[in-house]
């Protein structure tokens, strides 16, 4: 004759040990493999807050420009009165280092006639495009120097603002 077990179910465990042990060691693994993101915040000036940042101060400042244009970047100081051209090369790209050389001098220049100047317009064309205007950002923001056997950013003008550039302009007319 056959005998019935009578099973228990009341009184049954589950037993997690494992799924713990596989989660402890997880978690880190997991939380070691992911990739933090950084975001960097420019400050960035309107014009017309630049406008009003000007209208306070009792002496006008000259302003130094920055004028991308489709076929050459051109630096006007003060704002009109062109000091620089920089052709596109035969790639079609600026010449950034140029324009970096330049504005070092510039700085340089600007600094030993007590002139501190910090801020910069750039004059965009409508058709420039987004990395056009982050390498130009990156470019007149700051160069590389060596200081004590480290290379550092040093600051060129970090207050940069925007504006359009006229259609005239554009053309390659001469205001």
């Amino acid at each position: 004759m056959a005998r019935k077990r009578k099973v228990d179910t009341a009184d049954a465990e589950l037993d997690i040990t494992s799924f713990m042990n596989l989660m402890i060691v997880l978690v880190p693994v997991l939380l070691l493999s992911m990739v933090f993101n950084q975001m960097r915040v420019l400050q960035v000036q309107l014009p017309a807050q630049a406008m009003a940042a000007i209208d306070k101060e009792p002496e006008i400042p000259q302003k130094l420009e920055l004028e991308v244009r489709s076929d050459k970047l051109v630096v006007n100081y003060p704002a009109g009165q062109p000091l620089r051209e920089f052709a596109k090369s035969a790639e079609g790209q600026y010449d950034m280092a140029a324009l970096a050389s330049f504005l070092q001098d510039l700085k340089l220049t600007l600094q030993q006639k007590n002139i501190d100047k910090k801020d910069i317009t750039l004059v965009l064309a409508d058709d420039t495009s987004y990395q056009t205007i982050v390498t130009v950002m990156d470019t007149v923001r700051s160069f590389k120097a060596v200081v004590a056997a480290s290379v550092v950013d040093a600051e060129l003008f970090p207050q940069i603002s925007f504006a359009d550039l006229p259609p005239a302009s554009a053309a390659g007319a001469t205001p």
